[in-house]
């Protein structure tokens, strides 16, 4: 248009006989055909051509359109999966793909289960009422006391080694652990009268429970760990002999040295830590890798906030 301006000082004029006029229209109608081409060109009329005249298929088409669809929800559910790969540091999923039989611990000599006695009484928690409970770190009946340490909850996810770790519905889990200490509730010097740092609990349709407690110390000639034991049902979960698996958990090296090193109240842990590793250890120094990774619960967090964490338990059932 600035090209036929320039070329007529007055592009209103009605001359129709002006020749220079006439190629100007005829110029002005051919950049409208182009522009009026190109916006076509630009909303899928090129693809509709190459159709119509055989250049590609139909079918050529939808697989790239399917295969581009495809490649978008694949990368989605990627996000998603990492996203929930994330998370599942505080949470465990109940959808395990690989998962093997936990070994068989020793319940140690502190397991208030029925399997000994303290000063010629048997210990036995399990038959006490108050005794399932998701927060263990309290004392429940005649004490009220809490542990005092650095908050640890811990997600805990049952499943069936030996069919495609399937979840385990309906199974109790009782776990029990020494305090900041190093002393076990119900066994101790000092704490002899406490239950605190004990629970039961009974997995849901995931075949999980979380239970809230506090990091447990390092006492000389062991790992730190936290001792468990799986019934095939609360009503089981009275007598360690009901029992389908007894064994332990190794907590992670990182955080215990995070723990030790920062928080109140762990002094005498650095020590005992420093001189014991899973490989020294006798409970876990005959485990395999395998083995060992399975009994090591994923945790997260820090000193100050605490740590939350999953773990994965896996059952011949």
């Amino acid at each position: 248009m600035s090209n036929t301006t320039s070329d007529h000082n007055h592009p209103d004029d009605p001359g129709h006989d002006d020749p220079g006029l006439q190629r100007d229209l005829q110029r002005i109608d051919e950049l409208r055909q182009r522009r009026q081409m190109l916006g076509w060109l630009a909303g899928g009329g090129a693809a509709a051509v190459i159709a119509a005249c055989g250049g590609g298929s139909n079918d050529s088409s939808g697989s790239s359109a399917s295969s581009s669809s495809s490649s978008s929800s694949s990368s989605s559910s990627s996000s998603s999966s990492s996203s929930s790969s994330s998370s599942s540091s505080s949470s465990s999923s109940s959808s395990a793909t690989s998962c093997i039989a936990d070994p068989t611990e020793t319940n140690g000599p502190y397991p208030a289960d029925g399997s000994n006695s303290v000063n010629g009484t048997v210990s036995n928690i399990l038959s006490s009422s108050g005794i399932v409970r998701s927060d263990i770190r309290s004392s429940f009946g005649t004490s009220t006391t809490t542990a005092p340490g650095v908050p640890l909850v811990l997600t805990i996810t049952l499943v069936n080694s030996n069919m495609a770790c399937a979840p385990l519905e309906g199974y109790a889990i009782y776990i029990w652990h020494c305090n900041r200490d190093g002393n076990y509730s119900l066994y101790s010097s000092g704490v002899q009268n406490e239950n605190y740092l004990r629970g039961v609990q009974v997995t849901d349709a995931n075949g999980q429970v979380t239970f809230t407690t506090i990091f447990p110390a390092c006492y000389s000639g062991r790992y730190p760990h936290i001792h468990f034991e799986i019934y095939p049902s609360l009503a089981a979960a009275t007598s360690y002999a009901s029992s389908v698996l007894i064994s332990q958990m190794a907590l992670p090296s990182a955080i215990c040295t995070a723990v030790y090193n920062n928080a109140t109240g762990y002094t005498q842990s650095i020590t005992n830590f420093a001189a014991v590793s899973t490989s020294s250890d006798n409970v876990f120094g005959d485990n395999t890798a395998a083995q060992l990774a399975q009994q090591t619960p994923a945790l997260a967090g820090s000193v100050s906030a605490g740590y939350t964490g999953t773990i994965l338990i896996g059952v011949g059932a």
